[in-house]
């Protein structure tokens, strides 16, 4: 058994296991770094992605929540339903065209809400006034909801589906008087459609194995199409969950607007999908590797070792009285010394008489062993290219969106302008949003704003920023001379005649006092600067420019009303056909 191990002890198999081994021993640790880190990168990319859908479809349901809101508030203080609920609840008799005047009335505002179905009235006796049938509003809800609507004076509360139709939600809100110190003056029931509020469409094969839940305050599916026990889930108030023979990881994001929860469930399998792919790729390449670096390496050791094998095999004939010198060699510097030392050695002792020839022989072979003894296997290691993996920093959310929106700002601002200086509205939108989210490093939870363009205007072309002065105009001298939360709202909307869209900057800053606001409108219709500390100047720059690039076809100039510490309404109309024809073509 020795003498086979002794037989494979040679310093050629010698270098190459160790070689093999070091291969390995990298192969292995490369190859699960790098799975590690792809693993998680891939984990933590999916998990972001999906934190992201939860947040957009919470934000959505946030707007679509709103909308109800606000429509709802158009009913609640119109005057005429003011009046009428005033009369109610003073013991006055409310003629039936009174009644039918007020039905019209909210009729109108039904049709122009999208997802509203029906608005119900009922007195502060919960008597029902519109629709026109007698009922009492305990009838078609629990008296709970009422205290709820009572304890939120005036709030719009949710109660969930309609106990007599399913296809419908519910929702109510207390009307307070207006001319009677907000006191009640009755209740409205809101019935909404159950397809108003839905998850959008799962169109990526990705995210067909998903389910998608939104759940109320009191965590009750509002909709949902998941089928098992959304309850036993929540309770279990863990980041991955399982069920149905699968781990599920749950994301959440609640809406402190609406107090709703989006709920998203994803298979654990799904997101790790390509790691097997990874998997598989770094074995074979390890594979590969390895064979590539065993051929190398047999190579290598044979080129080193085989010099010393033939070198020793001369010294062996030698020792059996066949003296004779090694041919030269092409090896390493080492080597080739060794080799030359032995030529010598042999071309001295052959010229030595037989006197001298034992004691020659003895130190040669003296100076072979010391030769050898000295001869140490030379590792040489080139230097591995560190694989490396760029990690994702801590998540500073709010300074990441600081800088994209600075950087998409900036691009904005000094990019090249195109020949007529045009962009689409949606851009400038855009660059106005870049600059309120950076405005609000400055002004923290003071500044708000609210942005509306209708999708169908997104590619009417206008002059480049454009909109974004008076944007600009309202935070510094509305929000920045106001003590408390300023709220910005930009709209586009169509005017009054079809061939313009009004272009509408509010505030609800400190206002403009009259005469500075007379000054202001006579300044900018004579074409002068508006004041020495700059307030204006974007008023004029604005409406000179409107002037400038519409010319016959700017109808007239902007519109400005203003109360001192109520805020700044700025508005101005622009004709849809200046922008790319064939974009307009397809929007008429």
């Amino acid at each position: 058994m020795l003498s086979r191990l002794s037989k494979w002890n040679t310093l050629r198999n010698q270098l190459l296991a160790v070689y093999l081994f070091v291969m390995v021993i990298v192969l292995l640790i490369v190859g699960v770094l790098t799975l590690n880190q792809v693993s998680t990168l891939i984990q933590n990319n999916a998990k972001q992605q999906i934190q992201q859908v939860a947040l957009e479809s919470s934000g959505r349901f946030e707007s679509l929540y709103e909308q109800i809101n606000m429509n709802s508030k158009l009913v609640i203080t119109n005057n005429d339903v003011q009046n009428l609920l005033t009369m109610a609840n003073e013991g006055k008799q409310v003629s039936f065209g009174e009644m039918q005047r007020l039905m019209r009335i909210v009729n109108t505002i039904q049709a122009n809400t999208d997802g509203i179905f029906s608005f119900e009235i009922y007195t502060k006796k919960e008597n029902r006034i519109i629709p026109l049938e007698d009922a009492s509003l305990r009838t078609r809800i629990n008296n709970k909801w009422i205290e709820l609507a009572d304890e939120a004076k005036g709030e719009l509360v949710w109660i969930g589906k309609d106990p007599k139709d399913s296809n419908y939600f519910l929702a109510i809100r207390r009307m307070n008087l207006m001319q009677r110190s907000y006191s009640n003056g009755g209740y409205l029931l809101i019935r909404i459609y159950q397809d108003y509020f839905e998850f959008p469409e799962k169109e990526s094969p990705n995210h067909t194995n998903q389910f998608s839940i939104l759940l109320d305050k009191q965590l009750q599916p509002i909709i949902t199409d998941f089928d098992g026990n959304v309850q036993s889930i929540l309770n279990k108030n863990k980041s991955i969950v399982h069920f149905a023979d699968k781990d599920w990881l749950v994301t959440k994001q609640s809406s402190t607007i609406t107090g709703w929860t989006v709920v998203i469930l994803s298979p654990v399998s799904a997101l790790t999908k390509g790691i097997t792919v990874i998997r598989t790729g770094i074995v074979v390449s390890g594979v590969i590797g390895f064979v590539i670096f065993f051929v190398c390496s047999l190579f290598l050791s044979t080129v080193i070792t085989k010099p010393i094998v033939n070198l020793t095999e001369t010294m062996q004939r030698a020792s059996k009285g066949s003296l004779t010198m090694n041919p030269e060699i092409f090896s390493t510097k080492e080597i080739k010394e060794l080799n030359s030392t032995y030529n010598k050695l042999v071309k001295e002792t052959n010229h030595l008489i037989k006197m001298v020839y034992e004691k020659e022989l003895i130190r040669s072979r003296s100076e072979l062993k010391a030769l050898q003894a000295q001869i140490n296997p030379h590792f040489l290691f080139n230097t591995l290219d560190a694989l490396y993996w760029s990690l994702m920093e801590k998540n500073e959310e709010e300074l990441s969106e600081l800088v994209l929106a600075m950087s998409d700002l900036f691009r904005y601002t000094i990019t090249k302008h195109t020949d007529d200086e045009w962009v689409f509205i949606k851009d400038e939108i855009k660059h106005i949003e870049d600059y309120l989210e950076i405005m609000k490093m400055r002004f923290g939870d003071r500044l708000n704003w609210q942005v509306s363009l209708p999708k169908e205007w997104e590619n009417v072309k206008i002059p480049k920023l454009l909109i974004q002065p008076l944007v600009e105009n309202a935070v510094l001298h509305g929000a920045g001379n106001k003590i408390g939360e300023c709220t910005i709202s930009v709209s586009i909307q169509l005017a009054q005649d079809p061939k313009y869209l009004q272009v509408i900057v509010e505030d609800d800053g400190s206002g403009i006092d009259q005469d500075k606001l007379k000054s202001i409108i006579d300044s900018m219709e004579k074409g002068g600067l508006i004041s020495d500390n700059g307030e204006g100047m974007a008023i004029s720059n604005v409406n000179k420019r409107l002037q400038l690039f519409y010319q016959e076809k700017w109808r007239k100039g902007l519109t400005i009303k203003s109360k001192l510490h109520k805020g700044t309404y700025i508005s101005f109309e622009i004709p849809i056909d200046r922008g790319e024809s064939g974009c307009m073509k397809k929007q008429f």
